[in-house]
C-alpha cells in the first residue's frame, strides 16, 4: 500500500539502514529472491549483502562514502590513488587516503605499472594506518592511462599484470587484495580469462569484471554472459559489474552468470538508495517506489555538508584545478568552496530524472556555498516524483565505443614483460 511505502521509505532515509555500519554483517542466506546468495568474505570479515561500491574516479571520496554506507552500502571503495604518488609523498595524494571513523571497512583502490612503486605503496598503508582491503585498479579506460600502458591495457602484458599482483600481495601480507580489470583491450584482445587465473594464482581473493572491453568504454550493454563465463573458470569468487541501475538487476546478473556479488558504479550516481534497496531485496522483502525530492533534498543536503565538514578538517588539501584555472583565480578559495564545487556534479545527479526545469539545474552547478546549495533545495517541489521511465536513467559516461590509446607496439606478444614509461605512474590520484 502507498501508506505502507511511506513508512518503509521514511525508514529508509532517516537512518535504520545504519545497521550496516556493525563490523560484521550476517546474512539470511536461503530467504526472499536472492536465495541463493550468500556473505562475501573479505579476510576476517563477511560482506552482506554481497553488494561493493565501485571506486570511482573524482567520485568515490569520503563524503560519497559516508553516505553509501548510512544507506546500506557495505564496503565502500575509495577513489584511486597512484601507488607512486604515494610513495614519493605527494600531500594531496596522503590526504585521499583517509577514512571517516564511522565507515564500516576501510578500502583503497590503488592504481600503478610498475611493481617496485605498487609494492612500496602498499608497504607504507599497511605499516601507516589501519586498512581492511586493497583493491588494484586494471580496469581504466581513459586515454592518458593506457596509451602509456595502465588501467585496462595492462593485463594484456601478462607477465607484467602477474608480477603487479605478486608485488602488492606480498606486501600486504594479511590484509586481501583484490582485481578489477575489464574484457579486454578490444573483441580481437580479450584478456579476461587469463588475467582471472593470474589474479587467483597470484593470491587475489576475488576479481570483480566489468563486462565491456575498453573500447566499448560504457555505451553499449554490459556482457553479463562473460561473467558467468569466468565464474565457471575460477575458484576465487567472481564479482560482476555493469548495467546494475536497479536492485532487481542485482539478482538478475547473480541468478543468470552465478557471480558471487555485484559492484555498483554508475547505477548509485545521485541515488545513494540504491543500497538500502538492495539490502531489502538481497533480505527478501519488496522495494519501495524511488523517494520523493523532499527525500532526495534531504540526501543532497546531508552529502554537502558531510563535504564541506570533510574538506574543513582537511583544510592541506589544495584544489584540484589546472594551473591556468589557478593563475585566472585572484582570489583563493575557501575550503567551503571547494567542496560545494567538487559537490556540483552530485547535486545535478540527485535532480537528474525530476521536474525541477532548467533554470534550477543551472543554478546547481553554480553553487559555491552551503547556503546556495540550501536555498536551492528549499525552492523544489518537496512532493515531486521521478518522471516516469526514469528508472533507469545514466548519470556520468555514456560515451563509446572509441579506439583504445596504447603505447607503440603494445598488441605484439602478449608474453613480453615491458618496463613503461615513468610518466605511466606520474599522472593525479583520483584520476
Amino acid at each position: 500500500s502507498r501508506a505502507a511505502w511511506g513508512r518503509a521509505r521514511s525508514r529508509r532515509h532517516t537512518g535504520v539502514v545504519n545497521a550496516a555500519l556493525a563490523p560484521v554483517l550476517s546474512a539470511p542466506v536461503g530467504a526472499g529472491p536472492a536465495g541463493g546468495a550468500t556473505p562475501l568474505s573479505l579476510g576476517t570479515h563477511r560482506i552482506w549483502p554481497p553488494v561493493v561500491l565501485a571506486p570511482m574516479a573524482g567520485v568515490t571520496d569520503t563524503p560519497y562514502r559516508v553516505v553509501c554506507s548510512r544507506r546500506g552500502a557495505p564496503l565502500c571503495v575509495n577513489e584511486m590513488v597512484t601507488a607512486r604518488a604515494i610513495v614519493e609523498r605527494h600531500a594531496p595524494t596522503l590526504a585521499m587516503l583517509d577514512h571517516h571513523p564511522s565507515e564500516p571497512l576501510r578500502s583503497l583502490q590503488l592504481y600503478g605499472t610498475d611493481p617496485y612503486y605498487l609494492g612500496e605503496a602498499v608497504r607504507f598503508l599497511v605499516d601507516s594506518r589501519p586498512l581492511d582491503h586493497l583493491d588494484l585498479n586494471f580496469g581504466c579506460p581513459a586515454p592518458k592511462v593506457t596509451r602509456l600502458g595502465g588501467g585496462a591495457a595492462l593485463p594484456f602484458k601478462r607477465p607484467l599484470f602477474a608480477r603487479m599482483i605478486r608485488s602488492a600481495v606480498a606486501a600486504a601480507g594479511d590484509i586481501p587484495v583484490t582485481v578489477k580489470f575489464r574484457m579486454g583491450i578490444d573483441d580481437d584482445h580479450l584478456t579476461y580469462l587469463d588475467a582471472g587465473h593470474i589474479a587467483q594464482d597470484e593470491g587475489s581473493a576475488w576479481v570483480a569484471l566489468h563486462a565491456r572491453t575498453a573500447e566499448q568504454l560504457y555505451a553499449p550493454s554490459a556482457r553479463w554472459d562473460a561473467i558467468g563465463e569466468l565464474v565457471s573458470a575460477l575458484d576465487v569468487p567472481v564479482l560482476g559489474n555493469g548495467d546494475i541501475f536497479e536492485a532487481s538487476d542485482a539478482i538478475d546478473m547473480i541468478d543468470r552468470t552465478g557471480c558471487a556479488g555485484v559492484v555498483i558504479g554508475r547505477g548509485c550516481l545521485g541515488k545513494s538508495w540504491l543500497f538500502s534497496d538492495l539490502r531489502a531485496v538481497f533480505d527478501g522483502h519488496e522495494v519501495p517506489p524511488p523517494p520523493t525530492l523532499r527525500e532526495v533534498s534531504a540526501t543532497a543536503w546531508e552529502h554537502a555538508r558531510e563535504a564541506v565538514a570533510w574538506r574543513g578538517a582537511h583544510e592541506a588539501l589544495p584544489p584540484r584545478r589546472s594551473r591556468a584555472a589557478a593563475r585566472r583565480s585572484a582570489i583563493p578559495q575557501s575550503p567551503e568552496t571547494r567542496a560545494i564545487t567538487a559537490f556540483r556534479k552530485h547535486l545535478s545527479w540527485y535532480l537528474k530524472g525530476y521536474p525541477v526545469g532548467g533554470d534550477v539545474r543551472r543554478a546547481a552547478s553554480l553553487v559555491t556555498s552551503l547556503t546556495e546549495v540550501e536555498l536551492l533545495l528549499a525552492g523544489l517541489d518537496p512532493d515531486a516524483e521521478l518522471l516516469v521511465g526514469n528508472e533507469r536513467l545514466v548519470r556520468s559516461h555514456s560515451g563509446g565505443p572509441r579506439r583504445v590509446a596504447l603505447p607503440a607496439g603494445w598488441l605484439g606478444d602478449p608474453d613480453d614483460d615491458p618496463r613503461l614509461d615513468p610518466a605511466a605512474e606520474a599522472f593525479s590520484s583520483g584520476g
